[in-house]
């Protein structure tokens, strides 16, 4: 059997956030047979626009299809950005669905993981992306996906991997998509 590709979208920029470090975790504890890929260059992708997405798409556009169409199922990874989803998330969520109907997420399993320093853990973001995940076309996991709060006593200075707990729950999130996928191919 093939590596099961699972590929990661971070919703945020910035290279130290908690979010692209728990991306990180599920590259570092992907299960034997899973190959995790965090996507670069998500910053580069125009905003969506449907006048912009006849004929040749930029490049940047073109290679994040290219990357979602490639993948056997994604991981989205998002922070909370007054009260809802990252705009550079949704973004990629948008050009991955089109064309509507057979865009690159289509019937793909799709997982979700949020954290935020606050108590909430992200959680509006959380059902915002499953909610643009379930409405563009991807299969997501509804029994897959952890919300963590509280990430600034949680994990300190510390990368997310360090944490016993979350390593072994981001773990389980990645060996859950590796699951579905599975679970697609033998249907």
């Amino acid at each position: 059997m093939s590596q099961t590709r699972v590929l990661v979208l971070v919703g945020s920029l910035r290279a130290a956030s908690v979010n692209r470090q728990l991306a990180e975790t599920a590259v570092h504890g992907a299960p034997e047979g899973a190959e995790v890929v965090i996507y670069e260059g998500l910053g580069d992708v125009p905003f969506y626009n449907e006048d912009a997405d006849s004929g040749d798409v930029a490049p940047a556009v073109a290679a994040l299809r290219a990357a979602a169409g490639e993948a056997d199922a994604l991981l989205l990874v998002t922070p909370e950005y007054n009260g809802t989803i990252p705009a550079v998330l949704k973004n990629a969520i948008d050009w991955i669905s089109r064309p509507y109907g057979a865009g690159a997420i289509k019937s793909k399993p799709v997982a979700v993981v949020s954290a935020s320093p606050s108590g909430n853990a992200a959680k509006w973001a959380h059902e915002d992306t499953r909610k643009a995940v379930r409405i563009a076309g991807g299969e997501v996991l509804e029994d897959v996906s952890i919300s963590i709060g509280g990430t600034i006593d949680k994990f300190g200075d510390k990368h997310p991997k360090e944490n016993a707990e979350v390593a072994a729950q981001v773990g389980a999130v990645v060996a859950g998509l590796v699951a579905a996928v599975g679970e697609l191919v033998n249907a």
